[in-house]
């Protein structure tokens, strides 16, 4: 039943997010759109960091999966276009989780273990993009970094604004990223 009643409190957090859009959530807030008590969900993670930090985990974690996915099916040469799809999956860029990752920004200011995890995002799609570019350009770093930049600033303007359907991220970050590739030939 544990797992479950996480999985919840982790779900109802991501859809709290979505509709505060802000750290100022509550644990009962939470919990209340979880269907149970604040203090059983005190009981499972602690406390509102604890659980920030869970629901960061889950979209982290589900951004992996889709990496996987996307890499698996991917041509060496088109590894970079499949991480940017990854980005911008269905599940990954929704209201709700565009609202968590901007929580998150502001948590992973003043809370070491949320920075560490935005650290290990930081990293891991950064070396996936250098992987997946240094092939076909020469500075495969200098480009990853600015796909990042842009990966970030499209998700800031979807939080800003409504968010776009997902396919035109996507094609949006494609067409830079075909912009920096015909600059190599």
């Amino acid at each position: 039943m544990e797992p479950i009643r996480r999985d919840a409190i982790v779900k109802a957090t991501i859809a709290e997010l979505g509709v505060q859009k802000s750290l100022d959530v509550t644990v009962s807030q939470i919990a209340k759109r979880a269907g149970m008590s604040s203090a059983l969900a005190h009981h499972y993670f602690g406390g509102k960091e604890q659980i920030f930090l869970a629901a960061m985990r889950r979209i982290l974690s589900d951004f992996g999966a889709e990496a996987r996915a996307q890499l698996s099916s991917a041509a060496p040469q088109e590894r970079a276009q499949a991480i940017i799809r990854a980005c911008f999956a269905p599940s990954c860029f929704t209201s709700d989780v565009i609202a968590a990752w901007m929580t998150f920004y502001v948590l992973a200011q003043t809370n070491d273990d949320a920075l560490r995890l935005w650290q290990i995002y930081q990293s891991r799609i950064r070396s996936n993009l250098i992987h997946a570019l240094r092939p076909v350009m020469q500075n495969p770093v200098e480009a990853a970094e600015d796909m990042i930049a842009l990966i970030d600033g499209l998700y800031i303007h979807a939080a800003l604004n409504a968010p776009q359907k997902p396919q035109l991220a996507v094609q949006h970050a494609q067409r830079v990223m075909q912009t920096f590739l015909k600059a190599e030939t």
